[in-house]
């Protein structure tokens, strides 16, 4: 367990999710942040890092942190599908991309020095964060 570490930088109040290496490649993991649960995945053929809300908004199940990722589209839009119903999901702008009103919150994430950081407010304020997963920061 990591000691909870902020940085502001560009009005975002950053905190220490993780390391670089506790993500697997193009896979994703939960991170708690107080109540808060956030899926964070690594795409590892482009080197990007995204992060949303654990919690499907399908089902209300903490699950898309174990979803499948993949990209859709001619611009190779970044997605995740919920493991359980496989209800897809932008990780871009939230939005479902299997034609339901369904959103998630997306949040910003940088890396520095090999660790990973999620900025604390959501991109787009869609969705809701419910609670218990295991922890990667506090």
């Amino acid at each position: 367990m990591h000691q909870t570490e902020y940085i502001n930088s560009n009005d975002i109040k950053w905190f220490h999710a993780c390391q670089v290496e506790d993500v697997p490649h193009n896979g994703g993991v939960c991170v708690k942040k107080g109540n808060d649960q956030i899926a964070l995945f690594y795409f590892a053929r482009t080197d990007k890092w995204y992060a949303t809300q654990n919690l499907c908004p399908h089902r209300h199940q903490m699950a898309l942190s174990r979803g499948m990722t993949g990209s859709v589209g001619e611009q190779q839009e970044p997605k995740v599908a919920c493991p359980f119903h496989k209800k897809t999901f932008s990780l871009d702008s939230g939005k479902c991309l299997s034609g339901e009103d369904y959103h998630i919150k997306v949040y910003p994430v940088k890396v520095e020095g090999g660790k990973v950081f999620i900025g604390e407010n959501a991109i787009n304020e869609n969705a809701q964060i419910d609670k218990d997963c295991l922890q990667c920061a506090s």
